[in-house]
């Protein structure tokens, strides 16, 4: 998994009632885009995540592209 600064990460809930999460990266802590990233979520907290098979990177519009 590689993100940049500026992609969003979607966290889809794993318990069922339990809301997906959204938030922006502001911080890529591992070489060459890979985890560890601090992302900026839509509540306003920030976090530490390591995304796991539930999560998904969005680039950012005009981002690059695989």
């Amino acid at each position: 998994m590689e993100a940049a600064v500026g992609d969003r990460v979607k966290i889809n809930s794993r318990v069922v009632g339990m809301k997906e999460q959204t938030g922006e990266i502001i911080e890529v802590r591992g070489p060459s885009g890979e985890p560890p990233y601090v992302v900026r979520f839509e509540d306003g907290h920030e976090g530490l995540i390591f995304p796991g098979p539930d999560a998904l990177i969005v680039p950012k519009p005009g981002g690059p592209v695989d």
